[in-house]
């Protein structure tokens, strides 16, 4: 199964920070059911772009979209007491986005994750920044893994980013991401690859396009999840049918109903 987490419900874009501001309860209830329609299975929740503000309005999102659709939530912040308080709020089992090995940040999220029943995206970043290599990242996830492990998550819960870089600045990042998805999914069989894979395509023009041809690519790596927009079409349709090519679509059903409702471009 592909995880596709919704990422539009996002105070730092201007529409949604407006609409929070004005506490817009219909513009969001419609970014949440648009998403849902399209296909997201978690829809991202991240309040920031309110200093002094940013537990409120993820209060005020997280019961916004839980009345509006019932898909489950993917709760986007670094900080473990905004965490938490969302986390009292939501309905369903969510995803937590996420915990890296920085060191101001992975034990106080270690033990906001502690005994709570979620998914949790582990993002393969330390003090010492973006991993330099392959290997960097490989160890970065096992260091994950660990930690996660120790406090009783299973691999089926854990979801690691390797990070992926952007093609403009390094052009063996498409590389670099295949080598180490396949290489953490070799040392630690079981857990799951997600990641921002627009990412790869910063800064350079006509970037979904990018986006769309870097998916297959990574699937046959391995990756499983990614924190895309839905509602590109064109997208969505690169994924169904990724996901027939690679025997991920029994009997075709998927591509078949999204052939015959149009949704195939």
């Amino acid at each position: 199964m592909f995880t596709l987490i919704g990422e539009r419900i996002n105070a730092t874009r201007p529409s949604i920070q407006a609409a929070v501001e004005k506490r817009d309860v219909q513009a969001i209830r419609v970014e949440a059911i648009k998403q849902t329609e399209a296909g997201a299975d978690y829809l991202d929740i991240n309040a920031g772009g309110r200093p002094g503000q940013i537990g409120r309005d993820m209060a005020w999102l997280v019961e916004v979209v839980q009345e509006a659709v019932s898909k489950p939530l993917c709760l986007d912040s670094p900080d473990p007491l905004l965490l938490q308080e969302a986390y009292g709020l939501i309905k369903q089992r969510p995803m937590i986005n996420s915990i890296s090995l920085e060191s101001n940040r992975f034990q106080p999220m270690l033990s906001f994750l502690k005994g709570r029943d979620c998914s949790i995206i582990g993002l393969c970043l330390d003090d010492q920044g973006i991993p330099g290599s392959v290997e960097d990242v490989i160890d970065r996830a096992g260091a994950l893994v660990k930690g996660l492990e120790d406090i009783g998550f299973d691999r089926d819960s854990i979801h690691i980013d390797p990070l992926i870089q952007p093609v403009a600045v390094n052009t063996r990042a498409g590389i670099t991401a295949v080598e180490a998805m396949q290489g953490i999914l070799q040392k630690f069989p079981g857990v799951h690859i997600t990641c921002g894979l627009s990412n790869f395509s910063y800064g350079l023009p006509l970037r979904r396009a990018i986006n769309r041809v870097l998916l297959p690519v990574l699937m046959t790596a391995g990756l499983d999840g990614a924190i895309v927009d839905p509602l590109d079409e064109k997208f969505m349709s690169t994924l169904v049918i990724s996901k027939m090519v690679l025997g991920q679509d029994r009997f075709c059903r998927q591509y078949t109903q999204a052939a015959k409702a149009g949704r195939i471009l």
